[in-house]
């Protein structure tokens, strides 16, 4: 036996280790901003290891404390492990991107003596969630993260934070109960909450039983990832927010309700994939969510709008429920987390630059700041799909997928995937032409807009800092692409692995051992 899982712990743990430290640290903010920097970035390193270690060595379980079967059990196969490294490296972008803000700025939207201890527990949060073994580890790691964005939404303390962060903090109270229930009921009926344990146990339940619980955790998992008709708090909440924050939700935190759903639904629900009822709920995600994005005036509802729509091709993937579908979803999910989170980034540098993300209020950007213009172009192409970026590669996984299936609300997942494509690429169009094209029709301002006051923001100057970590996001998306044939080989063992016993034998090896 190797201790290979000895690794599993440090991407929970660095974090909360690094918020404890950077909580000491208030008074000294560039000593903060060391230690989350580094913390982080040993969190990616770990993160890249366990790619190589589950690739080459199998799933990594390791129950702390060796309380099997009644402790905590964590466990890294190929899926956890690329999500947690796409997850970490796009954490410490926005991380980079929020250091190189100016003193005021800071002051104004990310204070460092708060904002520095919350991120690094939101990560801890993100990795525990990844890596949990049993359900109610799962529900831990959905709190922490979701406890730490509480603070982070309504940061700055504006009215219009605290109305957003409001609904959003009802809304996931409610799911995070909802989820309580779920446990409860799991635990009266199988008395355990290891998912795989469940596994065995509930093909011994009645079916109706067995479906009742599963469509309370979609429910609960469907109000995370902002599934139709339960995505509707999202559009509302997320653009309020500063940029770093709005970036990391809209990257992250929906993914985690996605990799909720992809690992309950396999591993739990393997013999129930409820293929209709995912199916007609991811193409109603795509297309309702891509018409609210078109409709939209202002770039970060914009984002948002297309945010959610996307998310329908992830469920389009955990629908069919096939190796080759399960595949392109999480070939889909990586791409997304990087795409989605340096295009709200790039939202914060054109707010700077224009004073603005109003559309009305916006034109000329290409101009004034092309690079700017470029740092949009390049992701909001991948967004739409454009050959051979690494959104045309996952979409096209997908669309094979759903042919080969070839049910009804299999081809209507495929005609639906195209027709969100193209839309998507009409709203992204419809950015580029009025916002770096077009010229400015100005309307009055908003009370809580911003307006760039200064000299370099209006010469189209921006912050190195903040330019050179967006590039880094778009180029992360990029190296999807250019990796796209060993990486798609990857998930495409991922998904394989997902269909099979190795998770299972992997965890309970620990309790029989």
């Amino acid at each position: 036996m190797n201790n290979l899982n000895n690794l599993l712990p440090l991407p929970v743990l660095l974090p909360m280790l690094g918020a404890a430290l950077t909580l000491l640290l208030g008074r000294r903010p560039r000593l903060q901003r060391a230690v989350s920097i580094l913390t982080l970035a040993g969190v990616s390193a770990v993160a890249g290891a366990l790619i190589w270690i589950t690739d080459t060595h199998g799933v990594q379980a390791l129950w702390v404390g060796a309380w099997a079967p009644l402790g905590i059990v964590l466990v890294a196969d190929r899926l956890a492990a690329l999500m947690l490294t796409v997850a970490s490296l796009v954490t410490l972008g926005v991380l980079i991107y929020a250091t190189g803000q100016d003193e005021e700025e800071v002051h104004r939207e990310t204070p460092v003596s708060i904002f520095h201890p919350t991120f690094l527990l939101l990560s801890s949060g993100v990795s525990d969630a990844f890596l949990a073994g049993d359900l109610f580890n799962l529900f831990v790691g959905f709190e922490i993260l979701l406890f730490a964005s509480y603070v982070l939404i309504t940061m700055g303390g504006t009215g219009e934070r605290i109305s957003a962060g409001s609904i959003y903090v009802v809304i996931n109270l409610v799911s995070s109960l909802l989820f309580l229930t779920a446990l409860s009921v799991i635990y009266g009926a199988t008395g355990t909450v290891n998912m795989a344990q469940l596994n065995l146990r509930f093909a011994e339940l009645p079916g109706d039983v067995t479906i009742g619980i599963q469509l309370l955790l979609l429910v609960v998992f469907a109000i995370k990832a902002a599934v139709f008709p339960l995505s509707f708090w999202l559009p509302d909440s997320y653009p309020t927010a500063p940029a770093p924050v709005t970036a990391v939700f809209a990257g992250l935190l929906t993914k985690v309700g996605v990799y909720a759903i992809l690992r309950t639904q396999t591993l739990i629900f393997s013999n129930s994939p409820l293929t209709d009822l995912l199916g007609w709920t991811a193409l109603a995600t795509m297309v309702i969510g891509i018409l609210g994005a078109i409709a939209q005036s202002e770039i970060k509802r914009l984002l948002s709008f297309t945010l959610v729509s996307h998310i329908g091709y992830m469920m389009f993937g955990v629908a069919l429920a096939t190796q080759a579908s399960l595949g392109g979803a999480i070939f889909y999910t990586a791409h997304h987390i990087t795409v989605q989170a340096s295009l709200f980034l790039v939202a914060g540098l054109i707010e700077r630059v224009g004073g603005s993300t109003s559309m009305d209020r916006l034109g000329g950007l290409a101009a004034t700041a092309p690079v700017l213009g470029v740092l949009f172009f390049v992701p909001a192409m991948n967004l739409a799909g454009i050959p051979p970026l690494s959104g045309f590669v996952g979409k096209l996984g997908l669309l094979m997928a759903g042919v080969e299936v070839g049910t009804p609300v299999a081809w209507a997942l495929v005609f639906g995937s195209v027709l969100t494509s193209l839309l998507t690429l009409y709203a992204v169009a419809k950015v580029w032409g009025r916002a770096f094209w077009g010229t400015p029709v100005l309307g009055p301002l908003a009370p809580d807009e911003v307006v760039a006051d200064d000299d370099d923001a209006r010469a189209g100057k921006l912050p190195g800092v903040m330019v050179g970590a967006t590039a880094f996001l778009v180029v992360l998306g990029l190296a999807l692409t250019f990796a796209a044939g060993p990486l798609y080989e990857y998930v495409d063992r991922a998904a394989g692995a997902l269909l099979g016993n190795s998770y299972i034998e992997a965890v309970l090896s620990g309790v029989n051992g």
